[in-house]
């Protein structure tokens, strides 16, 4: 393997957090703000890019268009590399930034490559390339959610990704087809044809409230989707901000406005 070989544990169930165990000299790569806590031992070094042999091959050049592909898609120029420099086993551990589900990934087990949404990655074993997937197609650019550029992780290692609300994973067959709201399309294998189809009917183009474009899958391979996207969950309280001002109306209650002035709020 190119990669390191790393064991691991996750725990909690709707804000979870994945525990890796280090062997001496083994390192994991992480995206910034993802650290949760560390044992004596392990070291922190900030890299340029992942890490990974195909970002060393590269050159100085080629590192620097890498960095600058990252910066498009709102990411860091740099990792954290997490590496146990002492004896006997170590752990580190990453949390998820919002409620949902953090999904392991064997790439070895996986075809060597995971497309995913851009903000899904969480951290993995030094030697797992995490690269930028642009999409070849205008439609899938502009409506697809995501935009032209996606997240991609190769190589033979274990990843992990973390994605909102609960994950179902489904395996398509050969010419097997599904379709899935943009938002809550997590990741697919490298064999995954992936294309945007628009909702039929003006009716449902108009009234609809699904949006007007889905994402169409076709099989053969692996997809994962996600129950809460975070654009859908942030939209949710920036509306909850604006309806509400900050403070509660009483929702729920038999009294209503008249509790919350008899609370002081109404005075």
């Amino acid at each position: 393997m190119n990669s390191h070989e790393i064991d691991y544990e996750i725990f909690g169930e709707e804000m979870q957090f994945v525990e890796i165990e280090l062997d001496p000299y083994e390192t994991v790569i992480a995206e910034s703000g993802s650290f949760m806590m560390m044992d004596p031992d392990i070291e922190l070094s900030t890299i340029f890019g992942d890490g990974s042999h195909q970002e060393e091959n590269k050159g100085l050049w080629g590192k620097v268009m890498s960095a600058g592909k990252r910066l498009l898609t709102g990411e860091s120029l740099f990792m954290t590399a997490f590496t146990h420099a002492g004896s006997g086993k170590r752990k580190v551990s990453f949390a998820s930034p919002y409620p949902g589900k953090i999904i392991p990934l064997d790439l070895s087990a996986l075809e060597g490559k995971i497309i995913c949404q851009k903000d899904a990655f969480l951290c993995a074993a030094k030697g797992v390339s995490v690269g930028i997937e642009f999409s070849q197609k205008l439609g899938r650019g502009f409506f697809g959610g995501e935009g032209f550029i996606m997240q991609k992780l190769e190589g033979d290692g274990l990843a992990f990704v973390h994605a909102g609300g609960h994950v179902v994973e489904r395996e398509l067959q050969i010419g097997e087809v599904m379709r899935v709201d943009t938002g809550c399309l997590v990741g697919f294998t490298r064999y995954v044809n992936y294309d945007i189809e628009m909702v039929k009917g003006v009716r449902n183009m108009i009234f609809g409230g699904e949006g007007l474009f889905y994402a169409r899958l076709e099989g053969p391979g692996k997809v994962w989707i996600q129950t809460l996207p975070f654009s859908r969950l942030a939209d949710r309280m920036m509306a909850a901000s604006r309806r509400y001002g900050g403070k509660s109306k009483g929702e729920g209650s038999i009294l209503g406005g008249l509790g919350d002035m008899l609370d002081g709020d109404g005075w």
